[in-house]
């Protein structure tokens, strides 16, 4: 674990904060000598339900809780003045260090490292091209963008942000057919690689054989930590990922990283230039700081220390529900996306009288609330413990418990 004194260290050690708190500037008398103020609790005070997250890092749930390092870095840098570019700059300098990339740039969100890492490749650097987005026609721009029929599923309409025409494909004979002057990148969504018929290795090796650059949206794809790393040595020309997830990093920050030339593209679409299509995503300099440091604490966890946790906790709610009559549990990992150890309950329906939904239900109107991934099936519903608080698992235990039990006929 990093210590306070060693965070406060590597950032003072970045180039714009070594040369500010250098200077000697002091702060005005009255920041330093005013009474601390009252601190409020506005999550009671607005009357906000909080709740047990033991569904995972879902946008709607406020993703992840950023770690005491990521906090004490929000709040240092909130303090300085420093101009953004500069920011970005010697952050995405350290991310693409750490990620094995040519360069990196911190962004507002995943989503957002889609729409100006596809902007970045539509427009290369010329500053008249970069205005004329989301207009393509009359351009001369490249305006075709490739991508499986199973990769389409939802995340795909990022790229439509920059007014680009998407190509869908199913078949390698397809994808070479759909190859034309038009096509200006090939795009893969990480977590549907299994369903689609063609595969990492294949996608690159046709997009190189034809000069096209290739994005992965990996959003959701850490654990395992190398995946931070692994689709960029793969040789992919871009890869996006969320910031909040796993990494517990700031929910609306997010990392783009890959070739230099199409990063600095990418940052000509970003603020704090505006007259592109990129202004509003805007990330600031506590958000970019913070990113860079939740990404380097995740990057130096112990990782198989982590995992034994989880499974652990896994294992003490299946035991908690191990007697109940009807009532069966397995430990689940997902393919690829939130890959991580949880546990799916489910029943036999002639003895249980209950749905998914209900059982959510049961367990998010309890007290205290708990948040299960209870919208999959009307037969299960799966407990993921990651996101979980130290000895939360055994309030989740006994609440799940309690809820099956009344179910039992």
């Amino acid at each position: 674990m990093i210590t306070r004194r060693k965070l406060l260290k590597r950032i003072t050690a970045l180039p714009f904060f070594g040369g500010l708190l250098g200077t000697g500037i002091a702060l005005p008398a009255a920041a330093t000598t005013a009474a601390a103020p009252v601190k409020r609790n506005l999550i009671q005070e607005l009357g906000l339900r909080t709740f047990i997250n033991a569904a995972g890092n879902y946008t709607s749930m406020t993703a992840s809780l950023m770690p005491e390092e990521v906090m004490e870095t929000i709040n240092e840098s909130s303090r300085h003045y420093v101009m953004l570019d500069d920011v970005q700059d010697a952050v995405g300098k350290k991310i693409a260090e750490l990620c094995h990339s040519e360069a990196a740039m911190v962004t507002a969100g995943c989503w957002s490292a889609l729409v100006l890492g596809t902007a970045g490749v539509l427009t290369g650097k010329d500053p008249k091209i970069v205005a004329m987005l989301p207009f393509l026609e009359g351009s001369g721009m490249k305006t075709e963008i490739i991508l499986q029929k199973t990769h389409a599923n939802g995340y795909h309409h990022a790229l439509t942000n920059t007014g680009a025409r998407l190509v869908l494909v199913e078949t390698l004979e397809e994808l070479e057919a759909a190859i034309s002057e038009k096509t200006a990148m090939m795009w893969f969504l990480n977590r549907e690689e299994p369903q689609g018929q063609i595969k990492h290795r294949t996608w690159i090796e046709v997009a190189k054989k034809h000069g096209i650059p290739t994005m992965n949206d990996i959003a959701a794809d850490v654990p395992p930590v190398e995946n931070l790393w692994k689709y960029n040595d793969m040789g992919y020309d871009l890869v996006a990922i969320s910031g909040g997830k796993a990494m517990c990093g700031p929910q609306s920050a997010g990392i783009l990283m890959g070739r230099k030339d199409l990063i600095e593209a990418a940052r000509l679409h970003s603020p704090p230039r505006g007259g592109n299509i990129g202004r509003g995503n805007k990330v600031n300099k506590e958000e970019i700081l913070g990113m860079y440091i939740a990404l380097e604490t995740f990057i130096n966890r112990d990782h198989d220390k982590i995992w034994k946790t989880w499974e652990n906790r896994v294992a003490y709610i299946a035991e908690a529900l191990a007697d109940i009559p009807g009532i069966r549990t397995e430990t689940v990992i997902p393919e690829i996306a939130n890959e991580n150890p949880t546990l799916k309950v489910s029943w036999d329906k002639d003895r249980v009288s209950l749905t998914g939904k209900l059982l959510g239900e049961k367990m998010r109107n309890g007290s205290p609330s708990i948040e299960t991934i209870s919208w999959e099936s009307e037969d299960y519903i799966r407990v993921a413990v990651f996101m979980l608080e130290k000895g939360q698992e055994k309030i989740v235990a006994k609440r799940l418990r309690e809820s099956l039990l009344e179910a039992v006929g």
